[in-house]
């Protein structure tokens, strides 16, 4: 079956122009959604299970990432690739239910003291900053991924890689939402 024009090679400013749009268009409708005054009214409580489905969606992406990685070293490209689709496809769907979860659910604060909250704090700080940054560097590995350009898909690799290992840090670090050093 042959590939769409869109995702052809020759339409590389057009893919790069609609990936910094995406890039830049995310993070800033999470923001809005995030900090918005009022919550979006869900009429129910099932929301409030969406961290615990989240944890689930990630543990299958980081699963999915590691099968990747394991893939490309033993040089098979089907494999990898399927796996890494698989973890953008959980990514977008841990994207969605993260907002719809802090959109619709009050916010909680954290009331841990003294070290334990500079390390939170850092850590959280760390992980939004480089979740803003690193759907731009996703994206583009994921294109020229799907569309074979293997040189530049190695080369955008490493912010990728950043971002795991601090998303990896904040999971280890078991600060989650329903941790007993939140207040709700």
């Amino acid at each position: 079956m042959e590939k769409s024009n869109v995702m052809r090679p020759g339409n590389e400013s057009t893919i790069r122009l609609w990936i910094t749009i995406i890039s830049i268009a995310v993070p800033v409708v999470v923001a809005i959604l995030l900090f918005m005054p009022a919550k979006l009214d869900v009429a129910s409580d099932w929301v409030y299970f969406l961290p615990h489905l989240n944890a689930v969606i990630n543990s299958a992406a980081t699963i999915a990432l590691i099968a990747g990685l394991v893939f490309i070293k033993q040089n098979n490209i089907s494999m990898h690739r399927t796996a890494m689709s698989t973890a953008f496809g959980l990514g977008a769907i841990f994207l969605v239910s993260y907002v719809i979860y802090h959109a619709s659910a009050e916010s909680t604060s954290f009331g841990g003291e003294g070290t334990i909250r500079t390390v939170y704090f850092f850590i959280l700080i760390s992980h939004i900053i480089l979740a803003a940054v690193a759907l731009f560097p996703i994206l583009f590995a994921y294109y020229y991924g799907y569309t074979d350009q293997r040189a530049k898909h190695k080369k955008s690799r490493s912010l990728r890689l950043s971002h795991l290992a601090l998303c990896d840090s904040k999971w280890r670090s078991g600060l989650s939402d329903d941790k007993p050093y939140y207040m709700h």
